[in-house]
């Protein structure tokens, strides 16, 4: 091979690499996974006859990524309790909900969690399918977050008055 014939594929890697460089950096972003959660829960109330639909409150969506990411953070923690006592109720009502709430908690041992996942630690749980069946929990938020070792989703659902 001769020189020309070693340089050209270099520079195109060159060009190709500097094009690579120049894009921006992707950031992890769980929002198809959040908006999963939120699109399960909406199929099992139509399931179960609920006529309402589901919508998505940005108060209940901040109260769930409040305990995510303590529940994330604090590895003694496993459910709807956070780390200062406060209950899922205690987090919709600083985050401004007017309404009475209900909250389902998943956590996997791991860097990522599926919906499938997500569903079959909820969908079995009686206390947990009451909370998701129920018709009069009209509004949704759910946040997730990972770590390497932990993955965490929280929804809280409401009831407003």
């Amino acid at each position: 091979m001769t020189a020309v014939e070693i340089a050209r594929p270099l520079a195109a890697v060159a060009l190709v690499g500097a094009a690579v460089a120049g894009m921006p950096a992707a950031h992890a972003d769980n929002r198809r996974l959040n908006d999963g959660v939120v699109a399960n829960v909406f199929t099992i109330q139509k399931q179960h006859g609920c006529a309402t639909d589901l919508k998505i409150n940005p108060q209940l969506r901040l109260a769930a990524q409040w305990h995510t990411n303590d529940v994330l953070n604090n590895r003694a923690l496993g459910g709807d309790i956070g780390s200062d006592g406060s209950t899922a109720q205690d987090r919709a009502n600083k985050a401004g909900f007017v309404g009475t709430v209900a909250e389902t908690v998943a956590i996997n041992p791991a860097l990522a969690i599926s919906g499938v996942e997500i569903m079959n630690q909820w969908y079995y749980r009686p206390d947990y399918m009451a909370i998701m069946s129920n018709c009069a929990n009209t509004q949704i938020g759910v946040w997730s977050e990972n770590s390497l070792d932990r993955s965490v989703v929280v929804a809280v659902y409401g009831q407003p008055t």
